[in-house]
């Protein structure tokens, strides 16, 4: 068993993705590297768990004995959804279902952390996996997409509530919920029993919202939280002024908390957040990266550690 180098604000649990060694969604990105490495690599630098990558074992039996040798649990597993595209509800509802399955198995295997989060976004209409400006194709939903995605999300959080679990929705770059009148709008048109808010450092402070803000409204909806940092020198680089997703991450745009090369103040935003006191559940660094350029992956998860356990000391 894996010991903490530090005591950590009560109910508060560190984890990481896999995005750190390859991209869940441009796959080529770390492809190279098994599952074991990372899994072996997000455990010796101390975090609690992890979400699941692409490249992970489908074998349910064979991910939880990887995850337990390495006293490692699930922080949140994933459903993308397409409430505002025809046919895509039942899609939805499909890959749900597969989840809630999947979650009853590895909770079963009794894991340090039982997993109580599923995190989703909508991707009916997103741009972020073409080869499109993200300053000029931001799909814009009318009142009766809106509509739909709201009372889709509604319908699944109910089912999802019913099983024990929580539903939390994940602001993107490139999806049509991506700024901070998008949040509200979502907040405001959700029923807050069934949707909660996946707080992402990273797609928000790229989209121009004040991410401290966003927490002061919505303290009660975070279920959730992934801890991203953003490099503005990307973020303003003019040669990416009509750059795609991939061509930003390619390029860095993302790293890690305590990462100097990273400007958002994580000192003020986790004051904000208040964990272990307003805020109870995973912090999970999520820095989108090519492990083929700078630092290593264990190397920058390392530093995420090493900065949170301080700054949460």
């Amino acid at each position: 068993m894996r010991e903490h180098t530090a005591p950590r604000p009560d109910g508060v649990h560190l984890g990481i993705t896999p995005t750190c060694w390859t991209n869940d969604d441009f796959p080529l990105i770390g492809h190279d590297i098994p599952m074991e490495q990372c899994l072996s690599e997000i455990a010796l630098a101390g975090f609690d768990g992890c979400s699941i990558g692409h490249n992970f074992t489908t074998d349910v039996d064979a991910l939880i004995a990887a995850m337990h040798l390495r006293d490692l649990s699930v922080s949140e597993p994933w459903v993308s959804t397409f409430f505002t595209v025809p046919d895509g509800a039942e899609r939805t509802a499909s890959d749900l279902l597969k989840v809630l399955e999947f979650l009853k198995e590895f909770n079963a295997g009794d894991p340090p952390v039982k997993t109580t989060t599923i995190g989703v976004a909508e991707f009916g209409h997103s741009v972020h996996l073409q080869s499109l400006s993200l300053r000029s194709n931001k799909p814009e939903f009318t009142d009766a997409q809106w509509d739909d995605l709201c009372r889709g999300l509604n319908e699944i959080g109910k089912i999802t509530a019913g099983q024990g679990f929580t539903l939390a929705y994940h602001p993107h770059m490139g999806t049509g919920v991506q700024t901070e009148e998008d949040v509200d709008r979502l907040m405001a048109h959700t029923d807050p029993k069934r949707v909660s808010l996946l707080l992402d450092t990273g797609h928000l402070t790229w989209a121009g919202a004040d991410v401290t803000g966003i927490i002061e409204r919505h303290r009660d909806r975070i279920a959730h939280v992934h801890l991203k940092n953003v490099r503005s020198s990307v973020r303003a680089d003019r040669t990416l002024a009509a750059g795609s997703f991939r061509e930003y991450i390619e390029s860095g745009i993302f790293t890690v908390p305590g990462d100097t090369d990273g400007d958002i103040d994580f000192d003020t935003l986790l004051k904000a957040l208040r964990p272990g006191d307003a805020y109870r559940g995973w912090l999970v660094v999520e820095a989108e990266q090519d492990p083929s350029g700078g630092h290593p992956p264990l190397y920058h998860a390392q530093t995420a550690h090493a900065y949170l356990t301080q700054a949460l000391g």
